[in-house]
């Protein structure tokens, strides 16, 4: 690598330490990964191993890939933030009738998993945690069952391409396609689940007792409607993209239009129902999140227009060559590291000439780097969420939840090395 690579690269690893410094440093990790992003690109500026003209088409071309991919990422926060402040989730945790805390565990994981499949890990997360905490009291139990549910919500998003962010990313890169992914990564997804929550069952023993005096949400006007609505549209973001072939993000788009219509008519001529208008989502949409996409997306183009992705690409496989390690090995580093930029770097490193659509080391890449975040809490949105409220410890979570998770995984990637 020349000199200006070097410093990219300096500049990337000191940004991405500073990220995972975050609760230290306290800086938002959005500011450092746009500083960071935009850094990079200064020195691939500075550098003059492509003309002004090359590294501004670069440039373009990469912004009009990563903005699909937060257009995405706006349009389904804004319909799943349509459902929470109608309380539509209220329908889920209304209908939860539990005695048993296995069984408990086991219906939140299947809640999770499938939810997760259709919205998306962190959001899913949220949503259960919140429900967990209505349905039973403060304890080593309840934050076990929290803890499968971190691994349900991973795995379910893993499997379907707008389950997860970094699958997302495979599928709107041109990666994965919607049917072979959802056929292929079914089972695996599956098998990690029942795994987990089969070891982690074995810490809970007796009856569940529920807490008191516990009353069930109540909707607001029109929840119902707004709740099967929004979860039909985004359903219907694959199904768009077969028939139309638009990208993923005119999908969510066009469904993000429509529930936005349906909102307004419903509660046109009330001035009490302001506050459940599509518009109010808007400001509780973390921006943030948002922004730190942007910013690692930026950071990881840039490597990527050095070369640098492309000399360690030929350095992995020349020193180790099989895809499934490689994948594998992305998969435990994404348990400490954020998924985002390690999903993006690898598809900066390969390419689809190399590897085809919906080959078995893309498919892999979506397993590994979605349910692989689960062995450490702060390996991914899911855990970082859970962590946050229910204030877990972080060697709590390795004493209690990282051998479950990692048996999952191993597990997971064996079933579909075998299907």
């Amino acid at each position: 690598m020349d000199i200006y690579a070097t410093i990219m690269l300096f500049i990337f690893i000191l940004g991405y330490g500073c990220i995972i410094l975050e609760h230290v440093l306290k800086i938002d990790k959005a500011t450092i990964a746009i500083l960071t992003g935009v850094c990079c690109w200064v020195v691939q500026y500075a550098s003059g191993a492509s003309t002004c003209e090359t590294n501004a088409s670069c440039l373009t071309h990469h912004i009009s890939n990563i903005a699909q991919i937060i257009f995405f990422l706006l349009g389904a926060l804004a319909i799943v933030e349509l459902i929470s402040i109608h309380k539509g989730f209220a329908i889920i945790s209304n209908a939860m009738k539990v005695t048993s805390k296995c069984k408990l565990l086991w219906i939140m994981s299947g809640l999770s998993f499938v939810l997760s499949a259709i919205l998306d890990n962190l959001t899913t997360t949220v949503v259960m945690i919140s429900l967990l905490k209505k349905l039973l009291d403060e304890g080593e139990d309840r934050l076990i069952i929290g803890g499968a549910v971190v691994i349900a919500a991973n795995a379910g998003g893993a499997w379907t391409p707008i389950g997860d962010v970094t699958t997302t990313m495979l599928w709107i890169g041109g990666q994965l396609t919607t049917i072979p992914i959802m056929r292929d990564l079914f089972l695996s997804s599956l098998a990690t689940v029942l795994v987990s929550a089969a070891s982690l069952s074995l810490f809970l023993k007796g009856d569940l007792i529920p807490k008191k005096n516990i009353k069930g949400d109540k909707l607001e006007p029109k929840g119902e409607l707004i709740f099967f609505l929004g979860i039909a549209t985004l359903i219907f973001v694959p199904i768009f993209k077969l028939l139309t072939g638009l990208p993923p993000f005119m999908g969510v788009l066009f469904g993000f239009g429509v529930l936005w219509v349906v909102s307004d008519i419903v509660h046109a001529g009330h001035k009490d129902r302001e506050h459940l208008r599509m518009i109010s989502t808007f400001s509780r949409i973390e921006f943030s999140g948002l922004f730190f996409f942007l910013g690692m997306l930026l950071a990881i183009n840039a490597l990527e227009s050095a070369g640098v992705l492309e000399n360690l690409a030929h350095w992995m496989t020349h020193h180790i060559g099989n895809t499934t390690i490689i994948a594998t090995a992305i998969g435990l580093v994404s348990a400490i590291v954020d998924n985002v930029p390690l999903v993006a770097a690898t598809m900066g490193m390969y390419t689809l000439e190399q590897y085809p659509p919906d080959h078995e080391f893309w498919q892999l890449i979506a397993f590994c780097a979605g349910t692989g975040g689960s062995i450490l809490v702060i390996g991914s949105a899911a855990g970082v969420v859970f962590m946050g409220l229910e204030k877990v410890n972080f060697m709590w979570y390795v004493r209690r939840i990282s051998l479950a998770a990692a048996l999952g995984y191993f597990v997971g990637i064996g079933v579909y090395l075998l299907i």
